[in-house]
């Protein structure tokens, strides 16, 4: 492995135990076992090396989301399938569980910038699947960014919102049937 790698790796590490604010670039040091002017030949500051691994966490939940589309499926199918993914990536990683919950105590500016970050991205990803499918003649001509927007906060809020609010968890096919009557319905062309 390279150094750079190894200190994003330790980096990731740190964060994740100790949040954006307490890490410190020694502590990346010290975990990586490499001198503290290695770090800053690969990155000028803690920011740049954070928002490195925020880019990376993207890339890692677009693979996963990727990785369950399928081109012979519905748009509906795909859309739901692609969200449930991210969200359920978002909740299970727990670097970015740690960045939430910092968000939420501490209001860290440069945590809550790399969140806004990575919501763009999700909702970019996710506007690019509905342009694709308005193209196809799939679905109707809509405001693609808006709608994704509507997408992924309505899904946030019945798959983690809820079960924060009210203690149980609506079961994924509730979800999909709920999206199947209300939102997609309005989109999808008969």
């Amino acid at each position: 492995m390279d150094r750079r790698q190894e200190i994003l790796e330790a980096a990731a590490k740190s964060f994740t135990l100790f949040g954006y604010k307490a890490t410190t670039m020694e502590q990346v040091a010290k975990i990586a076992n490499v001198g503290k002017g290695t770090i800053y030949t690969f990155f000028a500051n803690k920011e740049i090396l954070f928002q490195e691994i925020a880019m990376s966490l993207v890339r890692e939940m677009k693979a996963e989301a990727d990785a369950v589309l399928d081109a012979s499926a519905s748009f509906m199918d795909n859309a739901h399938n692609a969200l449930m993914k991210m969200l359920q990536f978002r909740e299970k990683h727990l670097l970015f569980a740690k960045l939430i919950e910092e968000e939420k105590e501490l209001r860290t500016p440069a945590v809550k910038q790399v969140l806004l970050r990575i919501e763009t991205e999700i909702l970019s990803y996710v506007a690019e699947l509905i342009q694709r499918r308005i193209n196809k003649g799939e679905i109707r001509e809509c405001d693609a960014e808006l709608v994704s927007y509507l997408l992924l906060k309505a899904y946030l809020a019945f798959v983690v919102d809820w079960h924060e609010l009210h203690g149980d968890v609506i079961p994924e096919e509730k979800i999909l049937n709920l999206f199947k009557e209300t939102i997609f319905r309005g989109l999808i062309l008969t």
